[in-house]
C-alpha cells in the first residue's frame, strides 16, 4: 500500500497539522479515504486527526504521519497527492491510478467495481 505525497504537498500538510499543535501529540497527522458521494461516486477526504483509526493502516512519509482507511484502501493504493496553486485556485489534487472515470472538479472519482451510486456536483 504506498500513498506519495509530492513536495508542496507534504509542506502544505506539514504545515496544517503544525498549526495549534500540542507538543506531546506525536500521533497527529494526515487521514485519507474515499467516501461515498460526488459527482462521480467516490469522494476523496482528507483530514487532520489527531491519532489514527483503530484499524487504519499507518505510514510515514516527510516527517508526516499518514493515516489510511483500511476500507479505502483498494481505491486509493498508488495515489499521488500533490498541492497546486493558481490564480483561480488553490488546494490538493488526486491522481489515482485506480480510478476508471472522475469529473471535471477532480473530487470524485469511480472505479471498476464497487463505485456507489453517483450524486450530483453543487
Amino acid at each position: 500500500m504506498t500513498i506519495t505525497l509530492t513536495e508542496k504537498a507534504a509542506f502544505r500538510l506539514r504545515t496544517f497539522i503544525r498549526s495549534g499543535a500540542d507538543e506531546t501529540t506525536t500521533e497527529k497527522g494526515v487521514r485519507f479515504a474515499a467516501v461515498d458521494g460526488g459527482c462521480s461516486g467516490f469522494e476523496y477526504a482528507l483530514d487532520i486527526v489527531e491519532r489514527p483509526e483503530s484499524d487504519d493502516l499507518v505510514f510515514e512519509q516527510d516527517k508526516i504521519n499518514i493515516y489510511l482507511d483500511r476500507k479505502s484502501a483498494p481505491f486509493l493504493n498508488g495515489i499521488i497527492v500533490d498541492f497546486v496553486e493558481s490564480l483561480t485556485q488553490a488546494g490538493f489534487t488526486f491522481e489515482n491510478p485506480n480510478a476508471t472515470g472522475g469529473c471535471g472538479c477532480g473530487k470524485s472519482f469511480s472505479v471498476a467495481d464497487g463505485t456507489p451510486e453517483a450524486v450530483p456536483c453543487s
